[in-house]
């Protein structure tokens, strides 16, 4: 057997697949294989209204969409008419306040307009950012990992 070079990545795929290649199968427990038909049998005879969307038939996914629509734009309607609003005004509204959130981002990106108060806060949130992951590690380990096992020197 020639000597294996441990920085050779190739030799040590080659060494790792002769190893595994020499392994003797291994056969699932018998309860297993019976666990697995029956959960497939289980979920073929669940009705289509049960399983995922895409199973679905052609036509339900298509009275399914239809419907949330309907839904979706009713609930739009029953705002607009709650608040006494004419039928377009209220996407006027909407594209006046993404006009000035557009102009706000557009102050905010711009590195020159942003006073030095503002770098503060942001470094102060990722202190702060930080500050609150470290703290979050810490209850983690202390509540939900058990404690490192110390042996004794004697």
């Amino acid at each position: 057997m020639t000597p294996h070079d441990p920085h050779d990545p190739d030799e040590t795929l080659a060494l790792l697949q002769q190893t595994l290649r020499g392994l003797p199968l291994r056969r699932a427990p018998a309860t297993l294989e019976s666990r697995v038909l029956g959960e497939l049998q289980r979920r073929a005879a669940l009705p289509w209204w049960r399983r995922s969307f895409a199973h679905w038939p052609a036509a339900a996914r298509a009275v399914f969409v239809v419907i949330c629509a309907a839904l979706v734009l009713g609930a739009l309607g029953g705002t607009a008419a709650v608040a006494n609003v004419h039928s377009l005004s209220w996407l006027r509204q909407a594209g006046g306040l993404l006009t000035s959130l557009g102009y706000v981002a557009a102050v905010l990106i711009r590195p020159a307009a942003l006073p030095s108060w503002i770098y503060g806060g942001i470094a102060v949130c990722a202190v702060l950012y930080a500050v609150l992951f470290g703290l979050g590690a810490a209850v983690y380990r202390t509540l939900y990992l058990p404690p490192p096992v110390v042996e004794k020197i004697l």
